[in-house]
């Protein structure tokens, strides 16, 4: 039998798309290959940063001080610049009398009068007063005023005795108008009546 003619377009195109797809696994394989060996560790990975930022701020520290250090020297050359005063020469005790001696008398400078200089003045507010002497303002309208001393200064003391005077009173008065009332409302009148009443030291 006869050899059968292969179609050498069609050969070519088959090893091209056996080519094509040995190169994309391949390339796949070495993508796997990477990732399997790519470290994915979150710990290592700020480990990482960590040392960055560490370094990072090592260069700026050291930046800083080569600033400062330049700056420091620079002051220093500004104060060389300045020139230093010659100390007064040495003078011997022979030299100071000698000038003392020759030197015109100082005059006296006048004499400034101060507080301790002036005389003392009693005091008022520790003066004594003859006669009343008033503390308050109703201790002053008492003295002040030509009426006697009548004033209760402490009406509380016989309100008690007053109290119980008025009330014996009104109760009898108060029973025959109104008899239906309890004694506790009787005397609840008559001590609502007392506040008002000019017989109360404390309305005096």
């Amino acid at each position: 039998m006869p050899k059968k003619m292969e179609n050498t377009k069609a050969v070519a195109a088959r090893e091209r798309k056996k080519s094509a797809k040995d190169a994309e696994t391949a390339k796949k394989k070495k993508e796997e290959e990477d990732a399997h060996w790519k470290d994915d560790d979150k710990q290592v990975l700020k480990k990482q940063q960590k040392k960055e930022e560490q370094e990072k701020k090592k260069q700026e520290l050291l930046k800083k001080k080569a600033e400062a250090k330049a700056l420091l020297e620079q002051e220093q050359a500004a104060i060389n610049k300045v020139k230093k005063v010659a100390p007064p020469p040495k003078i011997t005790r022979a030299q100071i009398s000698t000038a003392n001696t020759t030197t015109a008398p100082v005059k006296e400078e006048k004499k400034v009068d101060t507080h301790l200089d002036t005389p003392l003045i009693e005091n008022v507010n520790r003066m004594a007063i003859e006669g009343e002497e008033a503390r308050s303002i109703n201790e002053a309208i008492a003295i002040l005023s030509n009426t006697p001393d009548e004033v209760d200064k402490h009406p509380e003391k016989r309100m008690k005795a007053a109290y119980s005077a008025y009330e014996e009173r009104r109760l009898k008065e108060l029973k025959l108008d109104n008899s239906s009332l309890k004694l506790s409302q009787l005397k609840q009148m008559v001590f609502k009546e007392w506040q008002k009443s000019p017989e109360n030291p404390l309305n005096q």
